[in-house]
């Protein structure tokens, strides 16, 4: 198999698995990271094969994941499509409209260009399910500014083909899966973005699974490559949203308080006020909220932030939201570690970050979604940002097709 370390952006054709269910949007799931335990169960009631039993099969159970997924594919549950195609995908839905390319990334290319930190525990679980499973379950997220072949392909197809399949799923969204099989047209699409760049939009700690797992094998294989969805960021601009922190055991009113030491603190009686006023912020800025009235940070003192910020680090990444959060909030006026154990993230909800908060006696920290110009200036540059800074949307859902090593 050719090796995937050559330069640029490789997106090679290969032997999709697809569940072979009457009811499709049943099987589906959101992206694992995206799963809170409520949405677990009702996943997991709502069919027998719904993919979240492989992707979340709990810690120190991926062996069940393996068993599980060996069963689904004798028994027809899941089927091999015979010949190997890049996967044309849809999403549409009340003022949502994104189209992109699904193939076999080829890994460890200086194409492909990651913007976010990473946490070992994420990195390390998602490849012990990889290493068992030996399978690509959902691919990551990335985007590209093309205009070339690979988009004229994409909408000529999702336009006048008959689509593999057509689904809508309970939050009604529609998704429609093509196959692109023709030779001419894969290698059509493989010369368009050989000269080309893509984005992590979704999926760094997948995509640093993908490149953990190529590590353990000195031999070319299935490994070299992970499963990808390619879109085209000037046809489909990304939606860009917040992710939010909550402090377990941080109460509210001490948040505040020792805060005021270092941030213009203005207290609201109501949220909605303090989230418009966060909203309009034009510099760094913060709301706090749980038990009690919410809080917004703004106007940080600016020698204790030049101070706290790393002098290595671009004048644009020190402008960061996420950049002062994590370097000078947290453990500068807070004294908190920004770790999974220390931090919990909530995406996109400002609510469920308050109700999350106040479960825990602690405090939600609000943000507003950083600029896709910052993200991806300082992709550009070399520099991460932060961990669970950006959440890139509408993300691709998982279950409609996958990569398993044997066949590939």
């Amino acid at each position: 198999m050719e090796s995937s370390e050559r330069a640029g952006l490789v997106l090679r054709p290969f032997h999709g698995v697809r569940f072979a269910v009457d009811d499709l949007p049943a099987v589906t799931s959101p992206p694992y990271d995206l799963i809170s335990p409520d949405d677990m169960r009702d996943l997991l009631a709502r069919h027998a094969n719904n993919v979240v039993r492989l992707i979340l099969p709990g810690t120190g159970h991926y062996g069940e994941a393996r068993a599980l997924l060996s069963e689904w594919l004798t028994s027809g549950v899941l089927t091999t499509d015979d010949q190997p195609g890049l996967y044309v995908y849809e999403q549409s839905g009340p003022r949502l409209l994104q189209r992109g390319l699904i193939g076999a990334l080829g890994v460890g290319s200086s194409s492909v260009l990651p913007h976010e930190n990473v946490m070992p525990g994420p990195v390390a679980d998602r490849l012990a399910l990889m290493r068992a499973t030996e399978a690509n379950l959902e691919p990551i997220f990335l985007l590209y500014e093309g205009g070339g072949a690979t988009s004229r392909l994409v909408d000529d197809v999702a336009a006048q083909r008959p689509p593999l399949a057509d689904l809508q799923t309970a939050d009604g969204i529609r998704h429609r899966l093509w196959a692109v099989t023709d030779p001419d047209e894969i290698v059509a699409v493989e010369g368009d973005l050989r000269d080309r760049q893509a984005l992590i939009a979704d999926g760094h700690h997948r995509y640093a699974t993908y490149e953990a797992l190529r590590g353990d094998h000195a031999e070319a294989g299935p490994w070299d490559y992970g499963l990808a969805f390619l879109v085209d960021s000037l046809a489909y601009p990304p939606e860009l949203r917040a992710i939010h922190r909550v402090i377990p055991g941080l109460p509210l009113e001490e948040a505040a308080a020792r805060a005021k030491g270092a941030w213009q603190v203005h207290e609201f009686a109501s949220l909605d006020e303090a989230l418009s006023e966060l909203a309009a912020a034009t510099g760094p800025a913060f709301v706090l909220a749980g038990e009690g009235a919410a809080h917004l940070l703004t106007d940080p003192d600016p020698m204790q932030l030049d101070h706290a910020l790393p002098a290595d680090h671009s004048t644009r990444w020190r402008s960061l939201d996420t950049a002062i959060l994590t370097t000078f909030l947290f453990p500068k006026v807070w004294g908190i570690e920004d770790s999974e154990e220390a931090v919990l993230v909530v995406h996109h909800d400002p609510l469920a970050a308050v109700r999350l908060a106040r479960q825990h006696s602690g405090t939600a920290v609000i943000l507003n979604p950083l600029s896709t110009v910052d993200v991806l200036a300082v992709a550009a540059q070399g520099e991460r940002v932060p961990r669970k800074s950006t959440s890139f949307g509408p993300k691709p859902r998982t279950g409609l097709v996958l990569r398993v090593f044997a066949a590939n």
